[in-house]
């Protein structure tokens, strides 16, 4: 019980050494510091991943631990999470100045906007996202040793759900750059929704479907729904990478062609530019589609469509994104003005194409 409550501190510590320790490269990022200048980032996520899933690794075949060790402990892991996530937002919010009237809405938005130490080497919202990752990979590997110590096979169930998932995270890991020009790295409070949220909600909630079905001794699925939760899986993963790759590239040079074969179409007061051809002109925000068709693919993976638990997860984006992107209208609207009229006139479709 005890090692199961402080397993996600001791991760979430290794996670942070490793971050701190091994190599990375600097990068600015959208977001802008006190000074107007970009912030500079260290990133090296990628290799943080795969230094933590070897050390776990190791550690394993050296009979250190169980292979399935956080599915052994995982009510306790998540108290243990909880508990550090809610340490973690009071650590950051509370000596930081009020931003909202009301200390409930501070503590769950977040008061300091892009909190970082060691000169920039270690910064907050960062690390909360590859803490969260990691975790979640070693979730998914345990789970699926689970079933393969437990009932003697994986079957193609977990391994696809397992494949897809590592994909998840070694795509997001892989781009970070890209997202340093997404909404939550550069409008978005470093508070319990951003710090309870990657050291629990993500770690855990993302794999409910495992929870639910990771005891199941023989989870099976019909051959042509597995193909379906690749194809929606994949569908949306090329709506949501390409999407931020179009808009990271027109960032960074609105006049050069996305993917070196599409021409930027936009709109402009003369002053400002914004971009609504290619994956911008489907929807105003088609990356948040691709994320809850990920989200979709990956519950259909489970081969069970008719269990209700798994769904919470695609419901979680929907509950998520829409509020996001109406936020994020808004306050587009009052810094745009008639420029983002002109936009809105361009690309009618919030979020799904022809539709909404």
């Amino acid at each position: 019980m005890i090692l199961g409550f402080f397993l996600p501190w001791i991760l979430q510590a290794v996670v942070l050494l490793l971050h701190v320790a091994l190599p990375g490269r600097w990068v600015d990022g959208y977001a802008r510091g006190a000074d107007g200048r970009p912030l500079r980032y260290r990133l090296n996520g990628l290799l943080v991943l795969a230094v933590t899933v070897g050390l776990a690794a190791a550690a394993v075949a050296l009979d250190l631990v169980d292979a399935d060790l956080l599915w052994q402990h995982r009510w306790a892991s998540l108290v243990g999470a909880c508990v550090l996530g809610l340490l973690f937002t009071a650590w950051i919010v509370l000596p930081a100045p009020p931003v909202k009237r009301s200390l409930l809405a501070d503590l769950y938005l977040g008061r300091p906007e892009n909190p970082q130490w060691r000169g920039g080497r270690v910064d907050a919202k960062m690390w909360l996202y590859l803490g969260g990752a990691a975790l979640l990979e070693l979730n998914v590997l345990s789970f699926a040793a689970h079933r393969q110590i437990e009932f003697g096979q994986l079957g193609a169930v977990t391994i696809l759900y397992g494949a897809l998932f590592t994909w998840f995270v070694v795509d997001y890991l892989t781009f970070e750059e890209v997202h340093l020009y997404t909404y939550d790295l550069f409008a978005e409070r470093v508070g319990f929704k951003l710090g309870w949220g990657c050291l629990v909600f993500y770690p855990y909630f993302y794999v409910v479907g495992l929870w639910s079905q990771a005891g199941d001794p023989a989870p099976g699925a019909h051959t042509w729904l597995l193909v379906l939760a690749g194809i929606v899986f994949f569908t949306g993963w090329t709506l949501s990478r390409g999407a931020n790759l179009q808009k990271h590239a027109f960032k960074r040079d609105p006049q050069a062609k996305a993917f070196g074969l599409l021409a930027p179409q936009t709109v402009s007061d003369g002053e400002r530019t914004l971009l609504c051809g290619g994956f911008w002109g489907l929807s105003r925000h088609v990356n948040y589609l691709g994320e809850i068709l990920m989200a979709v693919g990956l519950t259909l993976a489970l081969g069970q469509p008719g269990d209700l638990l798994p769904w919470l997860y695609p419901l979680y984006y929907v509950a998520l994104l829409v509020p996001r992107e109406r936020d994020d209208d808004r306050r587009c609207a009052a810094k745009y003005g008639p420029l983002w009229d002109a936009y809105r006139a361009r690309v009618a479709r919030r979020i799904v194409p022809w539709i909404y």
